[in-house]
Protein backbone atom coordinates (compact mmCIF):
# COMPACT_ATOMS: atom_id res chain seq x y z
CA UNK A 1 0.00 0.00 0.00
CA UNK A 2 1.42 3.40 -1.03
CA UNK A 3 0.97 5.87 1.84
CA UNK A 4 2.69 8.87 0.26
CA UNK A 5 4.29 9.83 -3.05
CA UNK A 6 6.36 12.94 -3.77
CA UNK A 7 9.59 13.81 -5.61
CA UNK A 8 10.19 10.18 -6.58
CA UNK A 9 9.98 8.97 -2.97
CA UNK A 10 7.32 6.43 -2.06
CA UNK A 11 6.27 5.72 1.50
CA UNK A 12 5.12 2.11 1.56
CA UNK A 13 3.19 0.29 4.29
CA UNK A 14 5.07 -3.03 4.10
CA UNK A 15 3.04 -6.01 5.29
CA UNK A 16 4.51 -8.82 7.35
CA UNK A 17 5.67 -11.86 5.39
CA UNK A 18 7.61 -10.27 2.55
CA UNK A 19 11.13 -8.86 2.30
CA UNK A 20 11.96 -5.23 1.62
CA UNK A 21 13.28 -6.25 -1.80
CA UNK A 22 10.02 -8.10 -2.51
CA UNK A 23 8.36 -4.67 -2.23
CA UNK A 24 10.69 -3.36 -4.96
CA UNK A 25 9.94 -6.39 -7.18
CA UNK A 26 6.19 -5.75 -6.80
CA UNK A 27 6.56 -2.01 -7.49
CA UNK A 28 8.73 -2.60 -10.56
CA UNK A 29 5.94 -4.70 -12.08
CA UNK A 30 3.22 -2.31 -10.95
CA UNK A 31 4.72 0.99 -12.15
CA UNK A 32 7.12 -0.28 -14.82
CA UNK A 33 10.26 1.42 -13.49
CA UNK A 34 13.48 -0.54 -12.87
CA UNK A 35 15.66 1.98 -10.99
CA UNK A 36 14.58 1.73 -7.33
CA UNK A 37 16.07 1.29 -3.90
CA UNK A 38 14.94 1.33 -0.29
CA UNK A 39 16.18 3.29 2.71
CA UNK A 40 16.96 0.62 5.27
CA UNK A 41 15.63 -2.91 5.49
CA UNK A 42 12.62 -4.17 7.40
CA UNK A 43 12.78 -7.83 8.42
CA UNK A 44 10.30 -10.08 6.56
CA UNK A 45 8.22 -10.56 9.73
CA UNK A 46 8.11 -6.79 10.38
CA UNK A 47 5.38 -4.53 9.06
CA UNK A 48 5.58 -0.78 8.73
CA UNK A 49 7.02 2.18 6.86
CA UNK A 50 9.50 1.47 4.07
CA UNK A 51 10.86 4.42 2.08
CA UNK A 52 11.49 3.72 -1.62
CA UNK A 53 13.48 5.94 -3.96
CA UNK A 54 12.37 5.79 -7.61
CA UNK A 55 14.73 6.90 -10.40
CA UNK A 56 16.19 10.28 -9.31
CA UNK A 57 14.75 9.64 -5.83
CA UNK A 58 17.43 6.99 -5.26
CA UNK A 59 19.92 9.83 -4.70
CA UNK A 60 18.03 10.83 -1.54
CA UNK A 61 18.30 7.33 -0.03
CA UNK A 62 21.70 7.93 1.59
CA UNK A 63 20.21 10.81 3.60
CA UNK A 64 17.03 8.90 4.43
CA UNK A 65 19.08 5.94 5.68
CA UNK A 66 20.51 8.12 8.45
CA UNK A 67 17.11 9.00 9.93
CA UNK A 68 16.15 7.73 13.39
CA UNK A 69 13.43 5.12 13.53
CA UNK A 70 10.66 4.04 15.89
CA UNK A 71 9.59 0.42 16.33
CA UNK A 72 6.88 -1.22 18.40
CA UNK A 73 8.38 -4.55 19.39
CA UNK A 74 7.07 -7.64 21.10
CA UNK A 75 9.83 -9.56 22.89
CA UNK A 76 9.35 -13.17 23.93
CA UNK A 77 11.18 -14.41 27.04
CA UNK A 78 12.37 -18.00 27.40
CA UNK A 79 13.63 -18.54 23.84
CA UNK A 80 16.89 -17.68 22.07
CA UNK A 81 17.09 -18.31 18.30
CA UNK A 82 19.78 -18.22 15.63
CA UNK A 83 18.00 -15.40 13.78
CA UNK A 84 17.17 -13.24 16.81
CA UNK A 85 13.45 -13.59 16.13
CA UNK A 86 10.72 -16.18 16.56
CA UNK A 87 11.16 -17.49 12.99
CA UNK A 88 14.60 -18.95 13.73
CA UNK A 89 15.94 -22.23 15.02
CA UNK A 90 15.73 -22.43 18.82
CA UNK A 91 19.19 -22.43 20.42
CA UNK A 92 18.08 -22.17 24.05
CA UNK A 93 14.76 -22.57 25.82
CA UNK A 94 13.86 -21.92 29.44
CA UNK A 95 10.57 -21.64 31.29
CA UNK A 96 10.04 -18.01 32.34
CA UNK A 97 6.80 -17.60 34.24
CA UNK A 98 7.30 -14.11 35.67
CA UNK A 99 9.62 -11.11 35.70
CA UNK A 100 9.33 -8.44 38.36
CA UNK A 101 7.70 -5.46 36.63
CA UNK A 102 9.70 -2.75 38.45
CA UNK A 103 12.91 -4.69 37.67
CA UNK A 104 11.93 -4.95 33.99
CA UNK A 105 11.21 -1.21 33.78
CA UNK A 106 14.48 -0.42 35.53
CA UNK A 107 16.49 -2.64 33.16
CA UNK A 108 14.76 -1.11 30.14
CA UNK A 109 15.49 2.43 31.35
CA UNK A 110 19.13 1.42 31.83
CA UNK A 111 19.34 0.54 28.14
CA UNK A 112 18.62 4.08 26.95
CA UNK A 113 21.80 5.43 25.39
CA UNK A 114 24.42 3.91 23.12
CA UNK A 115 25.00 0.17 23.38
CA UNK A 116 27.74 -1.87 21.70
CA UNK A 117 25.85 -4.86 20.32
CA UNK A 118 26.47 -7.65 17.83
CA UNK A 119 24.70 -7.39 14.50
CA UNK A 120 22.45 -10.44 13.93
CA UNK A 121 23.97 -13.22 11.82
CA UNK A 122 20.83 -13.06 9.68
CA UNK A 123 21.24 -9.47 8.48
CA UNK A 124 21.96 -7.66 5.23
CA UNK A 125 25.34 -6.38 6.53
CA UNK A 126 28.04 -7.38 4.05
CA UNK A 127 31.21 -9.20 4.97
CA UNK A 128 33.68 -9.99 2.21
CA UNK A 129 31.18 -8.57 -0.31
CA UNK A 130 28.38 -10.94 0.70
CA UNK A 131 25.37 -10.42 2.99
CA UNK A 132 25.74 -12.18 6.34
CA UNK A 133 22.34 -13.86 6.03
CA UNK A 134 23.49 -15.71 2.89
CA UNK A 135 26.47 -17.15 4.77
CA UNK A 136 24.31 -18.02 7.78
CA UNK A 137 21.76 -19.80 5.59
CA UNK A 138 24.55 -21.97 4.15
CA UNK A 139 25.42 -22.99 7.70
CA UNK A 140 28.68 -21.03 7.84
CA UNK A 141 29.80 -19.76 11.22
CA UNK A 142 29.49 -15.99 10.92
CA UNK A 143 31.68 -13.64 12.92
CA UNK A 144 29.17 -10.84 13.34
CA UNK A 145 30.50 -7.31 13.83
CA UNK A 146 29.78 -5.22 16.92
CA UNK A 147 28.36 -1.79 16.24
CA UNK A 148 26.97 1.10 18.27
CA UNK A 149 23.17 1.07 18.51
CA UNK A 150 21.54 4.02 20.22
CA UNK A 151 18.19 3.88 22.00
CA UNK A 152 17.08 7.51 22.15
CA UNK A 153 13.96 6.72 24.14
CA UNK A 154 11.61 3.85 24.90
CA UNK A 155 8.14 3.31 26.26
CA UNK A 156 7.18 0.17 28.17
CA UNK A 157 3.68 -0.79 26.99
CA UNK A 158 2.69 -4.09 28.57
CA UNK A 159 3.78 -7.47 29.89
CA UNK A 160 1.55 -10.45 29.10
CA UNK A 161 1.45 -14.18 28.37
CA UNK A 162 0.77 -15.41 24.85
CA UNK A 163 1.13 -18.99 23.59
CA UNK A 164 2.37 -19.99 27.06
CA UNK A 165 5.29 -17.54 26.81
CA UNK A 166 5.91 -14.36 28.80
CA UNK A 167 6.17 -11.35 26.50
CA UNK A 168 6.71 -7.64 26.74
CA UNK A 169 5.65 -4.87 24.35
CA UNK A 170 7.97 -1.87 24.07
CA UNK A 171 8.21 1.13 21.73
CA UNK A 172 11.84 1.91 20.87
CA UNK A 173 13.09 5.10 19.21
CA UNK A 174 16.54 4.25 17.87
CA UNK A 175 19.37 5.49 15.71
CA UNK A 176 19.90 4.35 12.18
CA UNK A 177 21.70 1.01 12.07
CA UNK A 178 20.07 -0.33 15.22
CA UNK A 179 18.72 -3.88 15.19
CA UNK A 180 15.71 -4.48 17.41
CA UNK A 181 16.58 -8.20 17.39
CA UNK A 182 19.95 -7.37 18.98
CA UNK A 183 18.26 -5.09 21.51
CA UNK A 184 15.73 -7.83 22.39
CA UNK A 185 18.54 -10.31 23.04
CA UNK A 186 20.40 -7.74 25.14
CA UNK A 187 17.29 -7.19 27.27
CA UNK A 188 17.22 -10.93 27.90
CA UNK A 189 20.91 -10.99 28.85
CA UNK A 190 20.36 -8.19 31.36
CA UNK A 191 17.45 -10.10 32.88
CA UNK A 192 19.41 -13.41 32.77
CA UNK A 193 16.82 -15.09 30.53
CA UNK A 194 16.87 -16.02 26.84
CA UNK A 195 14.87 -13.57 24.70
CA UNK A 196 13.93 -13.14 21.08
CA UNK A 197 11.84 -10.80 18.97
CA UNK A 198 8.34 -12.10 18.37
Amino acid sequence: KILYEDANILAIDKPSGITSFDVIRILRKKIGVWKMGHAGTLDPMASGLLLIGVESGTKALATLLKLSKTYEAEICFGILTDTGDITGKILEEKIVTAIDRPLLKNVLEGMVGTLQLKVPAYSAIKQGGEALYKKARRGEVVDTPIRPMTIDSLEFKDMFTKDWKLRVSVIFSVSSGSYIRSIAEELGRRLSVPATLS
